[in-house]
Order: structure tokens, then sequence, then C-alpha cells
């Protein structure tokens, strides 16, 4: 007879708390719109993160809009404040009262625990601080509000004054705070002083599950500082998206999230609100902000970054075609990712064999991949660069192989600049740029300006890109979601003879994004080429009829 049925040990519930929209709004150059928070709000709720922090209600017209009509989300949303200020009854508290009025069902306080700031920053005495932090918390609760104490330099505050510092939290906790949430606002604190200092307050009789984390990346540790408190026993860790915020930026949560649900020991010991179909969406999150910023991704952010799981020495590349786990960590699909294969002056067969088989070229003969390899060899130390430069590099290998469909010939092309002074003695400029096509030998001619949507001169790249598509007969049609998202340039080498490399990155409304380069001594000469290869893959990808020219 068998024993009775194993079960699995019971998971701690960890949650995740997410202020893009309030600390990640903090970063210099970031100001986001009220729509683009609700789309914020909206992916923050679908990813499945527990707590959404929409921001100070009042501190600016965005957010009291935001909040006059906030998000209908499964996470908790909430306003944050401050305690209220010396002197003054916590119902009589007109910016605390401001908090209260925006109706949510939670609220994050932010007070001081560190007696230097308390004296200092506030000049008010220890102990009014402790009574201001008491009876805001008392008056939350009263009001039936969940409440979070987010305790503002607690970490320098611990090291400086213990005891202050914890009666500062006990202050918050005793009057019904559901959450202390402990911040490494200056964000210098290191790892081990995280886990220690966590334990302390635990021992000090604040449960680990009424504990949070909150950190700054400014000696780059905020993942490692959030791990150490969460070993300590911390059950909630607040973040941000791509790690946006004040300074260095917040704890990352598109890297803690991955690290909680697919790494040991948190992966059998923890439960989130995250869903294995929603970190499947990860990326895409990660790069929805970032088009809301305006900013290209960063290539080396862990799990999201393009970068992330691109293979670029032969050696590597020959290792990921027979396992790939022998140099990736966790399946790139699992958070939306991709592997990539990319071609270099390092690059050997397996790293092309790869490349050509995801391009859907099956190329057996070693001569051919050997002839393929030289070329692109030779191309890189003219300059050319096919470590980003995919596309690129995808038609140099079909034109090796004579794969390359012939759409249509570039006869021509002509750009001017100018730059002179308006009636009103303003130095305005116009680019001008003349593009003559042969398409099955009928000879297509376009004129463009590079004038923007708001009149201003967007540069002779501009009107080149917009020349080139204008008029490309029975092709124009199959190029018009294209859209220009990036512009790299690069001296490859200097005096006299100076070469510029353009990496132009595009995308199409499929969500497909590829990258072509172009190398000239002229920069103008450079980016015509790159834009000609993305307009070239584009038709080569989607299947267009080869009409040729004549």
């Amino acid at each position: 007879m068998g024993g009775p049925p194993m079960t699995a040990p019971q998971k701690d519930r960890l949650y995740l708390f997410d202020t893009t929209l309030r600390d990640g709004q903090q970063t210099q150059g970031v100001q986001f719109s009220t729509p683009e928070k609700h789309m914020i709000a909206d992916a923050l709720d679908h990813l499945g993160v527990d707590y959404i922090e929409g921001g100070w209600p009042g501190a600016n017209p965005t957010d009291s809009e935001f909040f006059a009509n906030p998000p209908k989300t499964r996470a908790t949303f909430l306003a944050f404040g401050m305690t209220k200020r010396a002197g003054r009854s916590a119902e009589n508290d007109e910016v605390l009262a401001g908090v209260l009025n925006a109706g949510t069902k939670a609220v994050c306080l932010v007070g001081k625990t560190h007696d230097f700031h308390v004296t200092t920053a506030l000049g008010i005495t220890l102990d009014e601080n402790v009574d201001n932090i008491a009876k805001s918390f008392a008056h939350l609760v009263k009001e039936g509000r969940e409440a979070l104490f987010d305790a503002e330099h607690f970490f320098d505050g611990f090291k400086a004054n213990p005891d202050y510092a914890l009666t500062c939290l006990k202050a918050a906790y005793d009057n019904g705070a559901r959450w202390i949430v402990l911040c490494d606002t200056n964000g210098g604190t290191l790892p081990g002083e995280v886990y220690q200092i966590t334990l302390k307050v635990i021992e000090s009789g604040i449960p680990g599950t009424h504990l949070g984390i909150h950190t700054h990346d400014d000696t780059g540790n905020a993942v490692a500082n959030s791990l150490a408190a969460v070993n300590a026993g911390a059950r909630q860790v607040q973040g941000t998206l791509n790690g946006l915020g004040e300074r260095c930026g917040n704890a990352n949560l598109t890297t803690l999230i991955p690290t909680f649900l697919l790494k040991e020991p948190y992966r059998s010991t923890l439960d989130t609100g995250v869903s294995e179909a929603a970190l499947s969406d990860l990326v895409k999150v990660s790069r929805m902000l970032d088009d809301i910023l305006n900013r290209v991704p960063l290539r080396s952010s862990p799990y999201v970054g393009a970068s992330a799981f691109a293979h670029k020495a032969g050696l590597h590349a020959s290792a990921i075609l027979k396992d790939p786990t022998t140099y990736e960590h966790i399946p790139p699909e699992t958070v939306g990712n991709a592997r990539i294969v990319p071609m270099s002056n390092q690059a050997g067969q397996s790293n092309l064999r790869s490349r050509l088989a995801d391009m859907g070229l099956d190329v057996s003969e070693k001569a051919d991949l050997g002839r393929i390899l030289d070329r692109i060899k030779e191309r890189e130390s003219e300059g050319y660069s096919y470590d980003t430069a995919q596309a690129s590099f995808e038609l140099e290998a079909r034109r090796e192989l004579g794969l390359m469909p012939a759409f249509f010939e570039v006869e021509r092309y002509r750009a001017t600049v100018e730059r002179r002074k308006d009636a009103k003695g303003r130095v305005i400029h116009l680019s001008e740029v003349t593009v003559v096509v042969n398409i099955a030998g009928e000879r297509h001619l376009s004129v463009s300006e590079g004038i923007m949507a708001d009149g201003s001169d967007g540069g002779p790249v501009n009107a080149l890109s917009k020349a080139l598509v204008k008029d490309l007969g029975p092709y124009s049609d199959l190029i018009s979601d294209m859209e220009l998202v990036d512009f790299k340039v690069r001296i490859t080498n200097g005096g006299t003879e100076a070469r510029t490399r353009v990496i132009i990155d595009h995308e199409d409304t499929l969500g497909r994004r590829w990258s072509t380069v172009g190398v000239s001594s002229n920069i103008i000469d450079a980016s015509f080429e790159a834009l000609l290869d993305a307009v070239l893959w584009k038709l080569t990808r989607d299947g267009a009829q080869a009409l040729g020219a004549e």
C-alpha cells in the first residue's frame, strides 16, 4: 500500500509593485501624457503586476487628469503622497487630503526614516516626525484605504541610527500600514547590507509578508539589492519597466520578473501574478515603453534586449546549432525574444549556416558557404558592419548565391541642401532630392523635400527616404507601411580618407524590425545605400514580383 499522495510545497506569494508612472516619470527628460499613462497601465495589468502606482494627484495637470479618469485594472491602482506635515492634523492637511481625494483603494505615503533628513531637510524634531507618520497612517486606515509606507532613506538611516529608523517603521506598521517598504533612496547600499538589514527589520517584529523593497541603481545593484531583500524574507518588490527612474534608474522589473519566474530558488518557492503567457509578451511591453519615450531599446538589456540572445563568435554559434543551452540560460521565446546569429569578421561557417537557415536558404555546398563568408569579411574590412545590419547581410548572401530578385535599378539620384536666411533673418534649411529608377524598362522620377509635419526640415536623409519610396510603381503599396525608426552614423577611419558608416532601422505594420548598412566617403550616399537595402529586403521578404530593369 502506498502512502498519502505527495503535494507540492506551498509557495510564498511575492507581490510586484510597479512605479513606472510615478518614480519612472522622475527620469530626466520623461513626461508621460495622460493617454500614454493609460497605455502603460493597461500593459502592466496585462503583464500581471499586483500594484500600479499612478503618480501624485495634484502634482501636475497630467496626473490630475489621469486620476480623474483612472484606468480600470485588475491590479490595485494607487496614489502616492507624503505623510502629514508637523503642526497640522491628518484630517486638516490639504496635501494629504489631495491624495485621499483621488479615491484610490490604496495609498502609498513617503516619510523620513533617517534622523539626518528629519532635522536637516524637514527641520522638525525626531518625535514630531514619528508622530506625523503614526497619525497619517491611522487616518488612512480610518478612511478604509490599504496603506503603504515608503520608508525614505531607510538603509542610510538604519546605518546611522538603527533604533530611530525602526521606530519610524513601527509607527506606520502599528497604525495599520499593510506594507512597510524599505527604500534605498540614494542607491548606495550594497546587496550584503540590504540582506542583513532586512533580516534585522524582520527580527524587530515586522514580518516579511508585510515588507517591501524599493531600490535605485546608482551602484548598478538595484536588481541584486531587490533579490537580497527577497532572500531575507521581503515579499513585495518595487520597480519600473526597463529600469526607468530618477538618476540611474530604479530596479528593472523586466529583469526581475523573469528571474523570479524562471530562476531557482525563486521559481520553486515564490508565486507571482505573472503567467507564462504574459511573460512571453515581456519584450513587447518593454519595447512599447521605449516607443512611447521615442528612444532606441538598449540592445544589452537582460532577457529583453536585441543582443540578449545574440551569438557572434563562431565557436558559440557552432555549439548553439547542436544544443542552444550551451550558450543560452533560458529559451529566448520564453520572454518573447529571439535568437540571433549575426554575421561579422569573427564568423565561421556555423554562424553562416545558421543565419542562412533562418533566411529559408539551405546551402549545402561548402564552396558557396566559403564564398559568402569571404564576401562578408571583405565588406567588413571596407567598413561595413553586418553584426547589427542583418537585413543587408541577407541581401549580400542572396547576391552571392544568385538568388537576389531584380526589382528595379536606381539610375541616378541628386541631393541638395540649401542654407539661407528668411525674411525675418532666421537661418533656415531646405533639403531636396531627385531619384530616378528603372522598373521593367519604364523610368520613374521622384522629387521630394525633407519637410516634416511641423514644417521644419528633416534633412537630406529624410528627403532621400521619401523620394525613394514615393514612386516605385507597382511596388509602392508594398512598401507604404515602412517606417524609419532609427538612424546611426559612425566614421570608420579618420583624416581626409574618412569613410562613413550608416545603419538604419525600419519597422512595418507586421511588427518586423530590420537593419541595413551603407558605407561611403559621403554620408548622404551611405544613407542612400542603407535606405535602398531596406526597401529591397522588404520586397524580397514579402515575395514581390521581380520585374527587373532594362
